[in-house]
């Protein structure tokens, strides 16, 4: 594969990754906002580790998704031969963990680095969502704030 044609679709399914990520966190609100309309009488314990917990479970199963897209294309492009392998690579890669114990073949090294580049991003939007939730849920689970003099 030449350098462009890696470029292509590594930019491709990074984008292609951004799309389902994103798009299931746009369409996770909804689900949270039930999800806290349903826990609202419960206790604050329990209601602040469901919708959180809800939300962390959700963003587990993009990621998850998205390490699923990385290894079928790199079957699909005969990066590897079995799917165990490019399920590990991609996973390894996505994650930036990068054991090193099993590499691409250097047709594909680009195209692979692009698996990377994808997990960095995704997880950066993953901590900011969470920050963001804990920062809306947190406070009303705390009585009274902890900046009042009450």
């Amino acid at each position: 594969m030449s350098q462009s044609d890696q470029l292509f679709w590594g930019s491709l399914v990074l984008g292609l990754c951004m799309i389902i990520h994103v798009g299931l966190l746009a369409a996770m609100v909804p689900s949270l906002e039930t999800l806290s309309r349903w826990v609202r009488r419960r206790g604050p314990v329990t209601r602040t580790a469901t919708v959180i917990g809800g939300a962390a479970i959700m963003i587990v199963f993009s990621h998850t998704v998205q390490v699923w897209v990385w290894a079928y294309t790199l079957l699909w492009l005969d990066a590897f031969i079995e799917f165990y392998d490019a399920l590990y690579f991609s996973l390894v890669t996505y994650t930036t963990v990068g054991y090193g114990d099993l590499t691409l073949p250097v047709e594909f090294r680009v195209f692979g680095a692009f698996g990377g580049v994808a997990g960095i991003l995704c997880f950066g939007i993953s901590t900011a969502f969470l920050v963001s939730l804990v920062g809306r849920v947190l406070p009303r689970t705390i009585s009274p704030p902890f900046d009042s003099d009450a």
